[in-house]
């Protein structure tokens, strides 16, 4: 008996078969394969070029390409790629092929090659398959969703409407408005924002960002892409910030954008982020707010727009409207003290807003006084200054990364509210302090001090004014100075580390718990008549006391004070002497006596070996300088107004200073001409005023070796001119060079010349070449300021005279006929002014004159007998300066 079996193998097999025909056929097929591949892609590159093109002309005619069509191309791109990496191999991979190409010499590897050819295939025959009925739209405009602004906007509107017209005008790319914390950017850039919300003005985007301190690229790029539609999920965020950047940059290339970004710390590289630099071809913009005007350079503005506190009307309407109607009409003394009030916040519409809604609830006359005495004595205590006021403002601080800059800051605030600081002076106080090193030469560190308050200028810490004369100072905003000694208190834990009561009227010491963690006191500008009493101050550096009611000072009251750098007493002239005592200032380096009635120095200055700066100008009782030859380590020596004459005797006395650098003083008698015959110390004179001495009939010459000199004046000197000279070595005395033939004076920038009725000319000012300012009065036989007859040979060096000249002044010079006999650029002159000089009737001026600086170059004069006499040069001269010329 058999058995069979039927086993229905016959669809197995089939499968079997069909997988050993793929698998043979990825090797068998390799070569037709990558020859179709090679086909295949020619084809899908024409295709993809032919509709890149095309998509290219409709972008140019305002059409934007769909996101479908994108992500073909990208897909091809990725194709592209594949299919040359594989065809790198190519060659290689069909040299393994054997037995007719059924088999090969490494058989893993020819498969998985030719797996992955005959896979590429299929997709790139996929992708050339694919049809696109629309590949561009009409091109979508975001919305621009307007942004909330506090409900009480006022005195902007004349800043609003510049900002506007700036923003809005051709060629403007970037726009950068900078201003101190607080001021009120961020609502002027928000109101800016919000006037495309009704119209677009031809932008495709308007889009808002907030950078803030910490500048994060990628946090940026993603609002921008959030705000477009752009981008977003799992492959967007696996993307680096550089290929995000090409994704914003091609998206926005064809496009007319405006982006706003609010708070930079620093500068948004634009290119890195992937937004195309705004240039008037593309005509997009980026408007921007900061604090400081260096982050404006750096993002390429070139003429920045200044916020600025609001004017007091405006101030006072502001904080009148935060205070409320009832509460201001509660009692009838309540609005002189709001006016009061308002007047502390000096503009600032944050403190203004602030502080008025604190007040706004208060009804008494009481509660108002009360706040006037807290916000004039100790703001700090004041309701909102130390937990919304000040730790905005501290953000400026902080950014600040050197420590010397936040400590020249901190200095500032010794000086009372709305004070005008010396920069010359605050410098003079840094560096005796140690806070800039002035090891390497006293000149050098100056130049890191003007550097330094540049930097706080720049970073809205600091307000600089330059007056009419050139006198340059600082000063400092109320609110921002509350800051600092906010962070001079650490944060109002050790409110006597600063004692900063200058100006507030005091008649006696202010009353201190802990003198030993006094750091600072400014009790300048008060009424203290004496100084007594023992306070132990082991840590205090800095002592102002100047320009007072000071009588006396005890010699123990300077007992305690080992630490103390810098101690200024200039302008008490009531003060008759010093006391021995100021011996036991051992660290002192910084010694300001100008202005006072000492009329002698102290035995004890002998033990002040580290003193280097010493000032006794205008102190007319003083009758002797010869202690100082016991501070051996002089740098800074100020004597002008010292009563005595500096005859040969005094002369030698001051050379034997080894360490002086720089040296000025006066010279009121004809015995303190020998002076100019110390080489030594015109070297490194800086300041040389002459009054009222008999010159030799020859006229006045200075030394050539004057190369610091920045100052020099000469007042009721019989003298025909003032010529240049050199040192005779043996007899010191100086002997005239007429002629110069180069610039000589490279240091003088002030030249004030009066009541010198013999003068006849001042050739020699053509060849100082960095001269800012010249005052010439009252010289009766001055005929030409350069006169031509003399400058035959100085004609040959090329030099142009008053080149860097900003403001010239003649007055009462009755024969004056000449400045100059040709027209002079004058690119930096802002000011000419001509009073009482009758015979002058041709003044150095062309159509050009004065353009160059942008300054606008006023004529001012006194009689209109004189300007209707002026003699211009043609026509266009006298249209461009007869507009600008002021009658005062």
């Amino acid at each position: 008996m058999g058995i069979s079996f039927s086993i229905p193998c016959d669809p197995c097999i089939n499968k079997i078969s069909n997988w050993l025909d793929e698998k043979v056929g990825y090797i068998h097929n390799l070569k037709k394969n990558l020859t179709a591949l090679v086909t295949s892609m020619e084809e899908l590159k024409a295709k993809r070029d032919d509709l890149s093109r095309m998509v290219t002309r409709e972008e140019d005619r305002g059409l934007q390409r769909l996101s479908g069509f994108q992500v073909w191309l990208n897909r091809v791109a990725t194709m592209e790629n594949r299919v040359s990496d594989l065809l790198i191999a190519r060659t290689v991979e069909l040299q393994r092929l054997c037995l007719c190409g059924f088999c090969s010499k490494s058989l893993r590897s020819s498969y998985r090659y030719g797996k992955n050819v005959f896979l590429t295939l299929r997709e790139a025959e996929k992708l050339k398959s694919r049809e696109f009925e629309v590949i561009v739209e009409q091109a979508q405009t975001s919305e621009v969703d307007e942004r909330q602004l506090q409900p009480i906007i006022v005195g902007q509107e004349t800043m609003l409407e510049k900002a506007w017209n700036h923003l809005m005008e051709e060629g403007v790319g970037v726009m950068g408005m900078y201003g101190m914390g607080g001021v009120g950017k961020t609502t002027l850039l928000t109101q800016l924002y919000n006037k495309f919300s009704e119209e677009r003005r031809g932008f495709d985007f308007v889009i808002w960002v907030v950078v803030s301190k910490e500048l994060h690229v990628e946090k940026i790029q993603r609002e921008i892409t959030q705000k477009i539609g752009l981008g977003g999920g799992e492959e967007w965020e696996k993307k680096d910030k550089n290929q995000k950047a090409d994704v914003i940059y091609n998206f926005f290339r064809k496009k007319r954008f405006l982006l706003f970004l609010d708070d930079l710390w620093e500068k948004v590289n634009l290119a890195e982020i992937g937004i195309p630099f705004p240039i008037a071809k593309n005509r997009c913009k980026v408007a921007f707010t900061t604090r400081s005007q260096d982050v404006c350079s750096r993002m390429g503005v070139e003429d920045p727009m200044e916020v600025q506190c609001l004017a007091d009307n405006d101030a006072f309407d502001l904080f009148q409207k935060k205070v409320g109607q009832i509460t201001l009409g509660s009692d009838p003394e309540i609005l002189s003290l709001a006016k009061v009030v308002a007047r502390k916040c000096r503009g600032l519409p944050l403190a203004l807003n602030v502080i008025g809604e604190t007040m706004s609830c208060k009804r008494t006359i009481q509660e108002w006084h009360h706040a006037v005495d807290v916000l004039t004595s100790y703001a700090i205590e004041f309701s909102g200054m130390e937990d919304q006021i000040l730790p905005l403002l501290k953000y400026s601080y902080d950014n600040m990364k050197e420590k010397h800059v936040k400590s020249c800051l901190l200095y500032c605030a010794l000086f009372p509210e709305d004070y005008r600081i010396s920069k010359e002076t605050l410098i003079d106080y840094w560096i005796c302090e140690g806070i800039i090193d002035g090891s390497d030469g006293i000149e050098r560190a100056e130049n890191k001090g003007y550097e330094v308050i540049g930097s706080l200028v720049r970073a809205s810490l600091l307000m600089e004014e330059v007056e009419p004369d050139e006198t340059k100072r600082v000063c400092m905003h109320d609110v921002v100075r509350e800051m600092a000694l906010w962070i001079a208190s650490h944060l109002g834990k050790e409110k006597e580390a600063f004692i900063a009561c200058a100006g507030v009227g005091l008649y006696k010491m202010p009353k201190v718990k802990n003198w030993n963690g006094v750091r600072r006191i400014s009790l300048m500008n008060n009424r203290i008549n004496h100084l007594a009493g023992s306070p132990e101050c082991l840590q205090l550096t800095t002592l102002l006391l100047q320009n007072g009611n000071l009588e006396s000072i005890s010699s123990e009251f300077l007992k305690s004070m080992p630490k103390l750098a810098v101690l200024d007493l200039s302008g008490n002239h009531m003060l008759r002497e010093l006391p021995e005592g100021i011996s036991d200032l051992v660290s002192l380096q910084y010694l300001n006596l100008s202005g006072t009635g000492i009329s002698n120095l102290p035995l004890g200055m002998q033990q002040l070996k580290k003193l280097i700066h010493l000032d006794l100008e205008n102190t007319p009782n003083l009758g002797s300088i010869a202690r100082i030859l016991k501070v051996p380590n002089l740098k800074v020596l100020k004597l002008y107004g010292f009563r005595l004459s500096l005859a040969l005797c005094g002369v030698e006395v001051l050379e034997t200073l080894e360490y002086l650098e720089i040296f000025s003083t006066g010279i009121n008698h004809r015995g303190g001409l020998k002076i100019l015959g110390s080489d030594r110390l015109m070297s490194c004179t800086r300041s040389l005023k002459i009054r009222t001495t008999h010159l030799e009939s020859n006229g006045l010459s200075l030394p050539v070796t004057m190369d610091k000199l920045r100052y020099f004046s000469i007042h009721d000197c019989a003298i025909p001119e003032i010529k240049t000279g050199r040192i005779c070595n043996k007899s010191k005395t100086v002997s005239p060079l007429h002629n110069p033939r180069e610039p000589c004076f490279l240091s003088l920038s002030k030249v004030k010349i009066n009541s010198c009725r013999c003068l006849r000319e001042l050739t020699l000012l053509m060849f100082v070449p960095n001269l800012k300012d010249l005052d010439v009065g009252n010289a009766d036989q001055l005929e030409d300021i350069i006169s031509k007859e003399k400058t035959c040979e100085g004609e040959e060096t090329g030099i142009v005279p008053f080149a860097k000249l900003v403001f010239l002044k003649f007055e009462c010079l009755l024969e004056l006929k000449n400045i100059y006999w040709s027209p002079l650029p004058f690119p930096c002159l802002k000011q000419l002014s001509v009073f009482r000089c009758p015979n002058l009737k041709k003044i150095p001026l062309d159509s050009q004159s004065g353009m160059h600086g942008g300054n606008g170059l006023v004529v001012k004069y006194k009689e209109n007998s004189w300007i209707e006499g002026v003699e211009w040069e043609d026509e266009a001269t006298k249209t461009r300066f007869v507009s600008s010329c002021e009658l005062v």
